[in-house]
C-alpha cells in the first residue's frame, strides 16, 4: 500500500471517530462528551487524547498523558483540566463539552486586538471562542477542521454565542485553504499529532503566517518510540497516542519548517505513583476512536510487550511556542 493510501486511510479513520464524538454530542448532549461521559457510567467508552475523565475512574486520582487533574475540578467534557473557570464562563455545554485538547494554546499565545488568528483542528470551537475574545470585533478568527460533522457543530455553537468574528471552515492542514501571510498567530490543540504528514502541517503553518507571526501548540508527544503494534493501528491514530512523535522529531519538524525560537513552555506527563493499571489501560484506543478496556487493552499491551504504566509514561502533552523571521 502506498504511503499516499496510508495516509488517506488514517485520515478517514480520524473523520469517522471525530466525527462520530460530534455527532453523538448534538444527539444526546447531556452524556456525550470527549474526555469521558458527564454523568457516570460503567463501561468508560468514551476518551480523548488526554485519558480517562472522573467519570471514568471514580474517586481514583485522575491522572492522564496530560497530566494529573485537579482533585476539584470538574470534567466540563474534560475543559476545566486546562481553562480557568473565567474563560469556560458564559460557554456552552456544546461548547466545553466538545473540547477535545490537551492543553490550552490561547494561554501562550498572547493574541491582541485586531489579530487575526487560525486554529488548526478547531473542533467544537473553544479555542476559537477563547481567542475572539482577545482579539475582539476588530480581529478574526478562522477554525480549520477536515470533519464536516465538527464543523457544524462549531458553527451551531458560534450561533448560540453570536460570535461574528469566527468563520469555520473545511479544509486540511496539510494544504491549508489560505493565501500566503494571511493571519497573525497560529494555535492548535492536540491535533498535528493526528496528521500522517506533519512537516507538510508545519510548512503550510509557515507558509499562511505573516513575517513575525507565531504559532502556539498544545500537542502530545512520546519519549522514544511506540511499539509498531500500537503505531499501525488506525484506531489508536485516532485517539491521538499513535500518531504521537519523540519530542526531539517533533521540535525538529518546527525548524526544519523554517520557525525560529522554538521553545517548549510546559510539559505534563502521568506520574507512575499516580497512575494504577486501570487508568493507564484507559490511555488505550479501540475501535471507534475510543477507550479500550479490559481484555481488549491488556491484549494490545502484550502484543506490544509493553505495560500499561510505562506507556502511560512514555506519552506527554507540551506546549510549543514558535515564530516566523520578521
Amino acid at each position: 500500500m502506498s504511503n499516499v493510501q496510508t495516509d488517506e486511510r488514517i485520515k478517514e479513520a480520524v473523520r469517522e471517530a471525530y466525527g462520530g464524538i460530534a455527532r453523538r454530542f448534538v444527539e444526546e448532549p447531556a452524556t456525550a462528551s470527549c474526555c469521558g461521559p458527564t454523568q457516570a457510567v460503567e463501561d468508560a467508552s468514551q476518551s480523548s487524547c488526554c485519558g480517562p475523565s472522573p467519570a471514568a475512574v471514580g474517586d481514583v486520582s485522575q491522572s492522564s498523558c496530560c497530566g494529573p487533574a485537579e482533585d476539584d475540578a470538574e470534567c466540563s467534557g474534560g475543559a476545566a483540566r486546562f481553562y480557568s473557570s473565567e474563560e469556560l464562563d458564559d460557554l456552552p455545554e456544546s461548547v466545553t463539552g466538545a473540547s477535545l485538547g490537551c492543553g490550552n494554546p490561547t494561554a501562550i499565545a498572547e493574541l491582541r486586538p485586531g489579530e487575526v488568528v487560525l486554529d488548526l483542528g478547531s473542533g467544537g470551537g473553544i479555542d476559537c471562542f477563547l481567542a475572539a475574545r482577545q482579539v475582539g470585533s476588530e480581529g478574526r478568527v478562522i477554525g480549520l477542521d477536515m470533519t464536516t460533522d465538527m464543523i457544524k457543530l462549531a458553527r451551531r455553537n458560534a450561533k448560540k454565542l453570536g460570535a461574528t468574528n469566527v468563520d469555520f471552515r473545511y479544509g486540511e492542514m496539510e494544504d491549508i485553504p489560505l493565501p500566503d501571510q494571511s493571519v497573525d498567530a497560529i494555535i492548535s490543540n492536540c491535533v498535528i499529532n493526528l496528521s500522517p504528514d506533519k512537516d507538510a502541517v508545519f510548512q503550510e503553518a509557515y507558509r499562511v503566517l505573516q513575517p513575525g507571526g507565531r504559532m502556539s501548540v498544545s500537542d502530545i508527544v512520546v519519549d522514544g518510540d511506540l511499539p509498531q503494534s500500537i503505531r499501525s493501528r488506525l484506531d489508536a491514530w485516532a485517539g491521538c497516542i499513535a500518531g504521537a512523535l519523540d519530542e526531539t522529531v517533533y521540535l525538529d519538524k518546527i525548524r526544519a519548517a523554517g520557525f525560529e525560537r522554538v521553545e517548549v513552555v510546559s510539559r505534563d506527563t502521568a506520574s507512575a505513583d499516580q497512575l494504577t493499571d486501570e487508568e493507564a489501560e484507559l490511555l488505550v484506543v479501540g475501535s471507534d476512536g475510543q477507550i479500550a478496556a479490559g481484555e481488549e487493552a491488556r491484549a494490545l499491551l502484550s502484543e506490544a510487550n509493553i505495560s500499561p504504566r510505562e506507556l502511560a509514561q512514555k506519552v506527554a502533552s507540551i506546549k510549543v511556542k514558535a515564530y516566523k523571521s520578521a
